[in-house]
């Protein structure tokens, strides 16, 4: 039973329940809380147009969203932000107004808005992409600062026992080896340590393994494009992998070449239209080199707009050539996805397990691709249940 003499407890049932004389709290707002509650009431509480049909509660005016996107900023914190935002996306047309990029100079930048700025960046006025790359840079810089150093550890990690270059260059050098290497040669006046023996990965031109990021950019993939066009310039920065990364609806767009900047890789993505899997396939099969040594995750829903058999067929030859496929039905934290069951199921009896993960948990995933572990076996390590639940790596 909810304590009616608490004042703060009844001010917070005040602003959930609105002011309508029906929330019976009998609770009085300060001028602040009157401001709070202007701003939910906007997004939340619309008021009803001359049909009587609800309606968004900031009208069509440009500077209005703008000075309530202003308003949530300063009244919550980033993460309820993001949640207001996600929601005025859905209830007041707020995608339209991106296209003004005094209002977009106003949003608080997440992975969700990230998406809904490439999916409009086709109709966006050429002033208003550079505010919108400003914005996708922001968000991008975010999510690296948090992901990098995970993939770069565990993909080190992973290759901790491959032939090392014993004379690396200074961008090639693995600092944890060399280190432990030399622990004999630290000097305590200067408390540094001379690295007579340096330790480096393979150069690029030898790399190690080759990882090949296959990403679905249909509608419902837009934040698994997100996060794989950062992770794949992540892995590309890396000398001991060769990294690539395509994209692909009904046709396929190798965005390798940007991967030297996560923003261009977003950009060279197109959100929405159909799906052909068993295309994007084909065209990876010709990046192939060394089978053996080489990793494919296939980031898609599988719901296939192609030939199913050709699909199936093209993932049965590049299984069986060696190559380790690992088809992840989602990487983002948007909870369980949507996908094809029955796609799912036939590629995991392929040998390819077929999951979602989320961001956090993808540079182990990669590390235990690369160490040829038993992908299905990691997954369910995780809690993560492999569609079909019989998938083996």
């Amino acid at each position: 039973m909810t304590d009616t003499t608490d004042p703060n407890r009844l001010r917070r049932w005040r602003l959930i329940l609105g002011g309508d004389a029906a929330d019976g709290t009998g609770a009085a707002l300060g001028k602040r809380d009157l401001a709070v509650d202007a701003c939910l009431a906007a997004l939340y509480d619309p008021p009803a147009n001359k049909a009587g049909r609800r309606q968004g509660g900031l009208g069509a005016s440009a500077p209005s969203v703008a000075r309530w996107l202003g308003d949530i900023r300063s009244f919550f914190p980033a993460s309820v932000v993001r949640v207001m935002q996600q929601d005025a996306m859905d209830r007041l047309d707020l995608k339209r107004m991106l296209l003004e990029p005094e209002m977009l100079a106003t949003v608080e930048p997440d992975v969700h808005m990230v998406a809904d700025l490439l999916a409009l960046s086709g109709a966006m006025p050429a002033k208003t992409k550079e505010t919108a790359r400003l914005v996708v840079r922001k968000c991008v810089e975010q999510i690296e600062r948090k992901l990098a150093e995970p993939m770069r550890s565990a993909v080190a990690g992973a290759l901790n026992r491959s032939v090392r270059n014993r004379r690396p260059r200074h961008r090639e050098i693995d600092w944890p080896r060399t280190i432990r290497a030399n622990l004999k040669h630290y000097q305590p006046q200067y408390k540094t340590i001379v690295p007579e023996t340096r330790i480096g990965f393979g150069r690029k031109r030898s790399a190690l393994r080759d990882i090949i990021l296959c990403v679905d950019q249909s509608g419902s993939m837009a934040t698994s494009v997100v996060y794989s066009g950062i992770f794949g310039a992540v892995l590309a920065s890396l000398p001991a992998v060769r990294t690539s990364v395509v994209v692909f609806d009904t046709a396929v767009v190798d965005l390798t070449e940007k991967l030297d900047d996560p923003v261009e890789v977003l950009f060279g993505t197109q959100l929405g239209g159909g799906t052909d899997i068993n295309r994007a396939l084909t065209y990876v099969q010709g990046l192939v080199r060394q089978p053996e040594q080489t990793i494919v995750v296939l980031i898609s829903d599988l719901i296939e707009g192609g030939v199913r058999d050709n699909l199936l067929k093209r993932a049965a030859s590049l299984v069986g050539s060696g190559v380790n496929l690992v088809t992840l039905l989602a990487l983002s934290d948007d909870g369980a996805p949507m996908y094809d069951h029955e796609n799912a199921a036939a590629l995991a009896a392929l040998g390819s397990p077929a999951f979602a993960c989320t961001p956090d948990l993808f540079p182990d995933l990669i590390a235990a691709a690369i160490g040829r572990r038993d992908v299905a076996a990691w997954a369910a390590g995780h809690g993560i249940t492999a569609a079909g639940g019989k998938a083996t790596a």
